[in-house]
């Protein structure tokens, strides 16, 4: 373990400390395949203090990556969530220790298919074993070992961050305090199965994926953006859709009676579906989803919700926005039911906003205020 006097020296509190530790493992995964070692990259903001009570997890989404609160190295953007994580924010290095890990099969430093399989010198591309949420959730638990956390005072994630989130009290139901889920689900129904599916079969049509070997050669990035493309209609509202583009034609005054875009809302798809090739590799984006569509927290504990959550202490706060169609307020109804039945503490609210899902990622001050006053109420 780690001194906690000296896991985050960084002094500039608004940029977080990028760690990669390679863990000998092993990491039994619930495909039954034994993982060793186990590569976690990560990044911490904050000091741990010397009863070390004041961690924060922060479980990223798909695309997600631990540069939660600090510039991207790739694209040189701001982290993902500044509007959460920062000095004077509802999570504050001032007052947390914050860690956010890479999550496992994922393509910013954590062992995935894009990392290099020791067996062999090469990527390990379709060879890696295949994982869940809960496997993921266990390689956290191995890199907070490290880091000396046995105790997290909260555990806090949007998207399948949530999922992880939901996870963490339900396989280390003496680990987590309070759990803080934001627009997620214990369980991806068919509808969300479909869409994924139509991504990952996106990929693997692309003849440059070559079954997954294409590392040393160009990688299936048109079927990675159309991936990408289908995913992030998903993540809107059709409200947003129409505020933000309507029928607006993009740079032209009439139809070209062809195939370009024609529509802003088309040229801002392929935008957002090239922009995300440069960042994120297509093996792991398959990866991740099947991690995703495997999910089902009642599944994994008798085929009842409730039982997931009758061992843990944790308090939860679960947050839903009304114009999520992806992750709607029902699922969030469902696993706060759940935690009635199991007889633990909740809150719960709907917000409102016009953007969909990815609401949470985006100026929320609503938002803000509950996670605030929930992480402040648990002191």
């Amino acid at each position: 373990m780690l001194d906690p006097a000296t896991i985050d020296p960084v002094t500039d509190r608004r940029f977080g400390l990028a760690r990669r530790v390679t863990l000998p493992g092993p990491l039994r995964l619930d495909g039954g395949v034994l993982l060793s070692p186990v590569d976690i990259a990560y990044e911490t903001y904050g000091t741990l203090n010397a009863d070390a009570s004041n961690a924060i997890l922060i479980c990223h989404a798909l695309t997600g990556d631990q540069h939660v609160a600090s510039n991207h190295p790739r694209t040189g953007k701001p982290g993902w969530w500044t509007r959460m994580v920062g000095e004077g924010k509802p999570i504050d290095p001032a007052r947390h220790f914050v860690v956010c890990a890479n999550v496992l099969g994922s393509c910013m430093g954590s062992s995935g298919p894009a990392t290099v399989n020791p067996a062999t010198g090469r990527p390990w591309a379709m060879a890696f074993p295949v994982i869940t949420i809960r496997d993921m959730v266990r390689a956290q638990a191995m890199l907070l070992d490290h880091l000396g956390v046995g105790v997290l005072h909260a555990v806090v994630g949007g998207s399948m961050g949530g999922m992880q989130a939901l996870s963490w009290p339900a396989t280390f139901p003496e680990r987590v305090k309070a759990c803080v889920v934001i627009a997620s689900t214990a369980r991806h129904t068919a509808q969300n199965i479909a869409f994924h599916e139509v991504g990952r079969q996106a990929v693997m049509a692309d003849p440059n994926w070559r079954g997954g070997d294409y590392h040393d050669d160009s990688a299936p990035t048109a079927g990675l953006a159309v991936a990408r493309m289908a995913a992030h209609i998903t993540y809107l509202s059709e409200a947003g859709l129409t505020e933000k583009f309507g029928r607006r034609l993009q740079a032209r005054d009439a139809k070209s009676f062809g195939f370009d875009a024609d529509f802003q809302v088309e040229s801002y798809l392929r935008h957002q579906g090239l922009a995300f090739t440069d960042r994120f590799d297509a093996n792991s984006y398959l990866y991740i989803t099947r991690a995703m569509d495997y999910f089902d927290l009642a599944e994994e504990h008798g085929g009842l919700l409730a039982n997931a959550f009758r061992a843990t202490r944790s308090r939860f706060c679960l947050v839903s926005f009304d114009t999520d169609w992806l992750y709607p307020t029902a699922e969030s109804r469902a696993i706060v039911q759940a935690l009635n039945a199991a007889g633990a503490p909740v809150s719960f609210v709907e917000l409102s906003s016009p953007y969909g899902h990815d609401a949470f990622l985006l100026e929320a001050p609503d938002l803000n205020r509950v996670v605030d006053g929930f992480l402040r109420a648990g002191r």
